[in-house]
């Protein structure tokens, strides 16, 4: 199965059931801070507080009966483990995540709280993963991948078609880039209905094994991905969002451990919204943007608000002299 536009618009029938449309915001505060017109795609506000709940709602949706008896296994560092927890409980589905050790704690107990069992394994996302596809197979557990997965793309590219609902023709899309599922649906929805937009992934550069993989033009993995920003933590590209990534993006950048707390600070400064370290990614891109999107429309993609209370409560206080 391949990642198609009309995919996406089928999409709409398994997700809206279930979810509203999430709001694009412009904020003045902002566009002083960033010196363009920008507006935030808020898929914070979801109620696993990140956009992946979208390809879960769809996946499951769409699994066959056999599927949803059998019950789904799944590797995370939390929000994609919270949206099919959260999917396959709204379908009665059995669901088992693995986590590696010392995950967000919080995101754990709300993995849990949606109805998953939790299996720790590894020092990553990747060890976690390895582990899964290990077993998958001896319990006869449908493997829900993270990305590779056209019906989780599907899903989570409605909130491109949001966007462009709201606002036809933005220069800029800033999308934060992990394993690819929200930016291979932004760049599917965009080169299909505005191609003269720009869609730009963000990495960490702790976690840049996408970056490094599109300068070579081939796969290139990391031995650590030791970053704050959860959602952007992985080693390894997964093939099919990085053949969409390769043939679609206009460009993509790395920001700073310190770049995106203080991305993390200025969001909540400005717009009184909280965001994780993936969420804040696409400010923190934007900002090294600079003159660059002077005059311009930009979309801001805040992915997820699923921080760790004491990690948010450290970067409010670090930077309040910025205020």
């Amino acid at each position: 199965m391949e990642v198609t536009f009309q995919g996406i618009l089928e999409a709409h029938k398994s997700i809206y059931r279930y979810l509203r449309p999430t709001p694009l915001i412009p904020y003045p505060l902002l566009d002083r801070f960033l010196g363009c017109r920008a507006y935030v795609k808020h898929e914070n506000h979801h109620p696993t507080g990140s956009f992946k709940i979208r390809g879960g709602i769809n996946l499951i949706s769409n699994l066959s009966a056999e599927e949803k008896r059998r019950g789904v296994i799944t590797a995370t560092r939390g929000n994609h483990g919270q949206s099919i927890a959260l999917a396959s409980k709204l379908h009665g589905v059995r669901c088992t995540v693995s986590i590696p050790h010392g995950n967000n704690p919080e995101k754990n107990e709300a993995m849990e709280a949606f109805g998953a069992e939790l299996l720790v394994y590894g020092r990553d996302f990747d060890e976690a993963r390895e582990k899964v596809e290990e077993i998958q197979g001896k319990e006869d557990l449908r493997y829900v991948h993270s990305a590779n997965e056209p019906m989780l793309i599907h899903g989570v590219g409605t909130y491109a078609l949001e966007i462009l609902e709201d606002l036809p023709r933005p220069d800029y899309i800033f999308v934060p880039l992990g394993g690819g599922s929200g930016i291979s649906g932004v760049l599917t929805v965009v080169r299909a209905v505005a191609p003269g937009v720009k869609v730009v992934g963000v990495q960490a550069e702790r976690a840049p094994s996408v970056y490094r993989s599109w300068k070579e033009g081939k796969i290139q993995t990391t031995d650590c991905c030791d970053t704050m920003a959860d959602g952007l933590a992985t080693r390894v590209p997964f093939e099919l969002t990085f053949s969409i990534i390769c043939r679609h993006v206009d460009d993509i950048v790395t920001v700073s451990e310190e770049e995106l707390a203080g991305a993390v600070y200025h969001l909540y400064r400005t717009t009184h919204n909280v965001a994780e370290g993936a969420g804040a990614a696409a400010l923190a891109a934007a900002r090294k943007f600079g003159r660059q999107l002077a005059g311009k429309k930009v979309v801001l993609i805040l992915s997820g608000s699923n921080i760790e209370a004491g990690l948010f409560r450290r970067i409010l206080e670090e930077h309040a002299t910025d205020n």
